[in-house]
């Protein structure tokens, strides 16, 4: 018997999905003539309270001198721990930032520099004193920006521009006004008046020969009951100053510590309050209560007045800016007089562009923080990654629109910072403008073997926002096969066991499979709409297809019965799997930042169909010129996309092994479908009880760049137009220390995903949609829990998204031996 012709006595089926897709410079002002190095000091083994150190906290905070000090003075304890957490609402606290408002000087052109080194030439530190003392006395914005550049040249790092000016020159403003102005409210909020509190005690340091060998500071100090305070703005303490403080703790045994921070604590600063107290204890004979941790959230606010000609803004999501053409650089640096400021801008435009790059900067902003002044994570806290669009009001002609983005903070920001923060904003801004400008019918992507000419459209082809939706198609589909394996997946293995077979061998699932939106919460209030939860829903449905690949033989003969069996079957083990990665894999990140933007951007649309906003002549303009495909991705084309399609359609996927029969077969999969947007505008009353605190939080997220939502490590940043209001504060009074003792219903299911029928003559696009008002989807207007219409255009974008986004599972049987 001729070989190649046997058939196996054991039959193997294997199905193959396609595969493709893991300084420290010291700051001097001038040049210092080399010194012989001295030698290394002992360490520290005594300490005692400088002389004369400290200063009456009420009075330097320019308060009046209180004749005593109250009876509630001081900072609450915890009972039942060392850390007591207050629940109060966040409050913030101001400090004086004017440097920033110079944030859009650019590099010095030689003829500036000649100028910025003209007061005193041949002497850098005294031409910086001139031209300061120019610019106490002018007062004008022209000076004060020739004294920044004066001290560029002074400066000996080599460091670019941009990169001095804000991680030395803005640095060294944060850190001598920050900590000041944390330290001003706390005296506040905690009446650290009166006689008995100092603030800005030192205590000295001394080796074992009596020779001084350093200081440590404390930010306050209670003469009365000896209590030393330490406040951090970031919650963050360091192990310099804990090794000092258990030198000052031996050596001086009837003081206490606490630690009072405006964040949350997190796992290892307990842990260091808490270590620090047990060595105090043993010190002391087991006496408790020697080392106390306050916590109490608050947000810094940077006061900046902007100046015209001399302060940057961003075109991100400024209507007024957007221009045409083909530039594709990204639209944030560079200083301009058009656009928004906020803390979202100015995270983003901070962070590294690469992860090594953003190690640097996390490295470089540690060593240049001595007192806290950081937010909360340094310049990598920011998960970048997970960025989206919260919030959008303010609407009007002649307003702009205020943001708010929400992000996770980075666990751990010192070995892995978050960074990408330009192109992160860059994506979502383009995106809301991309929607708003071309028209639903346009918003559709769809992958269909049979429809080679019809991916997606033209123009909606050439934006970051179809990019990502044609990717997530693509992406969606290689999970599903993923899925599918029963090697890997329980719920893979029992789609197989259950499938109708044909001659011994188990169909596969013809399916067409699809992305649409979830029920989404908001909140229309306060001048805007509040994005509070957007999930995505997959859902699969049973699909004939024409197209075959070439050799394949497939179960040709399926009853109706049995398609519907598989199509529940796959809904049931295999979609759940997929909906998990939708919302919340990495990989798909980008598809949600873009999807809330289109939340965003129908909203917009009812408003501007209201009362005139600055964006009206972008909205349906059909010219998506000003947000192209950017870098890295400028190269991309549809026809790529579609290239990889075909090519795992035909190939495959991923290999595994099926024990029933002995065959051995390749498949192909498919989809993705945004074409209804079931969503619910909450009451007022659920908003206030399910999000407390959030509105307050997006309003101070404009100007803190350190607003994190409650306790949480949720954080909340946003932007404006210049001169956007400030945020309220809520927090009322803060605990003080008596003694020191111590899924809803929706509106309406959408219609069946599988509508979009790639058959129709229109290419699969589902039909435009008739604007507010429509059936797709509600949002309730201000003050009142009735729904209105919202997002008719949403059905329609994400339905492009769906009506295109389909994947085809095709199987094809080669002899095996």
């Amino acid at each position: 018997m001729n070989k190649l012709l046997r058939i196996p006595s054991r039959w193997r089926f294997a199905a193959r999905f396609t595969a493709a897709f893991g300084l420290t410079a010291a700051v001097t002002i001038t040049g210092l003539p080399a010194v012989q190095a001295a030698p290394p000091k002992l360490p520290p083994v005594s300490a005692k309270m400088k002389p004369g150190s400290g200063q009456r906290c009420d009075t330097r905070n320019s308060l009046p001198a209180a004749a005593k000090t109250p009876a509630n003075s001081g900072f609450p304890n915890d009972l039942t721990g060392n850390l007591h957490k207050d629940s109060a609402l966040p409050r913030k606290f101001e400090y004086d930032l004017p440097g920033q408002a110079y944030d859009g000087l650019k590099t010095p052109t030689a003829a500036e520099k000649t100028k910025a080194l003209s007061k005193v030439p041949g002497d850098l530190e005294k031409n910086v004193a001139a031209w300061k003392k120019a610019a106490d006395l002018s007062k004008k914005p022209e000076d004060r920006a020739m004294e920044i550049y004066a001290r560029y040249f002074a400066n000996k790092e080599g460091l670019g521009f941009k990169h001095w000016f804000d991680k030395r020159y803005i640095r060294n403003q944060i850190n001598n006004h920050k900590g000041s102005g944390f330290e001003r409210q706390l005296v506040k909020d905690y009446r650290l008046i009166g006689p008995d509190w100092l603030c800005e005690v030192t205590v000295e340091l001394f080796d074992k020969n009596g020779e001084k060998v350093g200081e440590r500071r404390y930010d306050a100090y209670n003469k009365k009951t000896k209590e030393f305070n330490e406040f951090k703005s970031n919650s963050k303490l360091t192990a310099k100053q804990l090794a000092k403080d258990r030198v000052v703790a031996k050596s001086m045994p009837n003081h206490t510590f606490r630690f009072t921070g405006a964040k949350k604590f997190t796992q290892g600063q307990v842990k260091h309050i808490n270590d620090l107290e047990r060595d105090v204890r043993t010190m002391r004979g087991g006496k408790t209560g020697q080392v106390r941790g306050n916590q109490r959230f608050y947000n810094p606010v940077p006061k900046t007045t902007p100046i015209r000609g001399f302060s940057d803004h961003q075109r991100w999501f400024a209507p007024a800016c957007q221009t045409g053409g083909t530039q594709t650089q990204l639209m944030a640096a560079g200083a301009n007089n058009c656009g928004t400021r906020g803390p979202a801008n100015q995270r983003a435009i901070s962070s590294g562009k690469t992860l090594e790059e953003a190690k640097r900067f996390q490295r470089d902003a540690n060593r240049l923080d001595p007192r806290g002044t950081l937010p909360r994570g340094g310049p990598g806290g920011v998960d970048f990654t997970t960025m989206e669009l919260r919030y959008v009001g303010g609407l009007g002609k002649g307003k702009g629109m205020q943001y708010s983005m929400r992000a996770d903070q980075m666990p751990d920001p010192d070995n892995n910072p978050g960074f990408g923060g330009e192109r992160r904003m860059q994506l979502s801004s383009d995106a809301l403008f991309t929607w708003l400008a071309l028209s639903p019918d346009k918003f559709w992507v769809n992958l269909n073997p049979d429809q080679p000419g019809k991916v997606m459209d033209a123009k909606f082809g050439k934006t970051d926002a179809g990019r990502v939706l044609l990717d997530a198609d693509l992406l969606m589909k290689y999970d599903f096969s993923e899925a599918l394996n029963p090697d890997k997946h329980a719920e893979g293995k029992r789609y197989w066991d259950t499938a109708p077979r044909r001659n011994g061998m188990p169909c596969f699932p013809g399916t067409r499979f699809w992305i649409e939106p979830d029920e989404a919460k908001v909140r229309e209030q306060d001048g805007g709409i509040y994005i509070l939860d957007s999930p995505m829903d997959v859902s699969a449905q049973w699909l004939d297809v024409d197209y075959t690949v070439p050799g394949s033989t497939e179960c040709t003969d399926l009853s109706d019965a049995e398609k519907k069996q598989i199509e529940v079957s796959v809904n049931a083990n295999i979609v759940p799997i997929i909906q998990e990665r939708v919302n919340k894999d990495p990989k798909y990140a980008d598809l949600r930042a873009v999807y809330n933007a289109r939340v965003a951007a129908e909203y917009i649309r009812q408003t501007d169909a209201k009362s005139p906003t600055d964006f009206r002549r972008i909205i349906n303009s059909n010219d998506v010129s000003a947000w192209p495909i950017r870098a890295p991705h400028q190269d991309w084309t549809r026809e790529m996309v579609w290239d990889k399609y075909m090519k795992t359609y035909k190939e495959g996927i991923e290999w595994f092994e099926l024990k029933y029969g002995g065959k051995i077969y390749k498949q192909g999969v498919g989809g993705v479908d945004f074409s209804k947007q079931p969503k619910r505008n909450i009451s007022k009353t659920r908003f206030d009880r399910e999000n407390r605190d959030l509105d307050n939080t997006t309003r101070n997220s404009r100007v803190s760049d350190d607003t994190s939502y409650r306790d949480t490590d949720t954080l909340y940043l946003g932007a404006g137009p210049s001169g956007d209001e400030s945020g309220e504060d809520p927090g009322g009074e803060p605990t003080p220390a008596p003694s020191h003792t111590g899924k809803p219903t929706p509106t309406g299911k959408p219609s069946t995903p599988g509508t979009p029928d790639p058959t129709h003559s229109n290419g699969g696009q589902p039909p435009a949609t008739s604007g507010p008002g429509g059936a797709d989807g509600d949002l309730a207007h201000t003050g009142s829990d009735t729904p209105i219409g919202l997002i008719a255009g949403i059905a329609a974008v994400l339905a492009a998204a769906g009506g295109g986004l389909m994947w085809w599972m095709r199987r094809r049987r080669t002899a095996q031996h």
